[in-house]
């Protein structure tokens, strides 16, 4: 497994550390994958601070990805950078064909605690490589794409975004991104540097990718005023400071897209 690969390892430990907390987030999947394959982190990616982030931006694109889901029963869901995360489990598939999309090595490790159902099936894929899309049926997709976007160039996301809208009737897609501010400043210091990671890259026009045929329909907040209120006293106060600020905006974003 190489080091991208690797920091599918950071979401894991928030998401197990705010469950057992029992705030944010409610994810026992994540805490028995933890205790089970999780090694020592070290540096910002073990942060309590960071663990709360993920929570909270965890929460965010469950509630995105339920809400769309109900409004379009017939639509497929596409988790692409899936990792170990359990979103399937916490949304649940409702009715839809969920496909979970990883890299080979990533779905075997996913494999040792998730098992298919007729509704949701786990998919080796390379997503730059269109080929996957052949085992997806036409039609409308919801598409979550968390953690994925600054591993690839410019250019290898306006592409793999327009073999998306190439394939389907119509694209529903939530996208993190790094700014390029913070793509930059990720080479010295960044809490992915603690598993080897150095190069990542940012987008700072989210209009840039309507090249793809996505047209941008607006920005969501990762750290929504109900979820920051789970916190108490002096983590709240510190927690919006450092994420939930101007700086932090700077530095990450949460976009929304749509092809019709």
């Amino acid at each position: 497994m190489n080091s991208v690969q690797k920091t599918m390892y950071i979401p894991l430990y928030g998401k197990a550390y705010v469950s057992r907390k029992g705030i944010l987030l409610r994810d026992p999947k994540a805490e028995e994958i933890w205790a089970a394959a999780g090694f020592p982190l070290k540096g910002k990616s073990k942060s309590k601070w960071l663990a709360y982030y993920m929570g909270m931006r965890s929460g965010v694109f469950d509630s995105w990805a339920a809400e769309k889901m109900d409004a379009d029963p017939t639509a497929v869901v596409l988790h692409i950078g899936c990792g170990l995360d359990s979103r399937c489990l916490r949304v649940g598939t409702r009715g839809h064909c969920w496909y979970d999309l990883d890299f080979p090595d990533v779905i075997s490790e996913r494999k040792r605690y998730f098992g298919e159902t007729p509704e949701y099936n786990m998919l080796c894929a390379d997503i730059r490589d269109a080929s996957w899309l052949s085992q997806i049926p036409r039609g409308n997709a919801i598409v979550i794409l968390e953690g994925v976007s600054m591993y690839l160039t410019s250019e290898e996301l306006t592409r793999t975004l327009a073999q998306l809208t190439g394939h389907f009737a119509s694209v529903r897609l939530l996208m993190d991104c790094y700014t390029e501010f913070a793509a930059k400043a990720s080479r010295v210091k960044n809490p992915i540097n603690d598993v080897g990671v150095t190069q990542v890259y940012g987008l700072d026009d989210p209009r840039k990718l309507e090249r793809s045929g996505l047209r941008f329909l607006r920005e969501h907040t990762m750290t929504p005023d109900d979820l920051i209120e789970q916190l108490q006293g002096m983590e709240k106060r510190m927690f919006k400071r450092l994420f939930a600020g101007s700086f932090a905006k700077k530095m990450y974003r949460l976009y929304e897209y749509r092809t019709d």
